[in-house]
């Protein structure tokens, strides 16, 4: 299964990235999806479900570590692979 997470870290930062946003990217590179797209108000990776899940997993607990007070997550499945 193809496996999409959207994911968002607040508070914003307007000049530049927070430190949270940062470390968000970083886990989710780490946990090695096939996609990974930064955008301003979200970001999304997509990959197989143990790369995704493994990002989801990390996420809330860095980010808020580093600094973050709000995390929105959504998973979705956006490819079944027969079998």
């Amino acid at each position: 299964m193809r496996w999409r997470v959207e994911f968002t870290t607040e508070p914003f930062g307007l000049d530049e990235a927070p430190a949270h946003a940062v470390v968000a990217w970083e886990v989710v590179e780490a946990a090695g999806p096939d996609a990974v797209d930064v955008g301003p108000f979200g970001d999304t990776a997509e990959g197989g479900a143990d790369a995704v899940l493994g990002a989801v997993d990390a996420l809330p607990h860095r980010t808020l570590t580093a600094g973050a007070t709000r995390i929105s997550l959504q998973v979705d499945v956006v490819e079944e692979v027969d079998r």
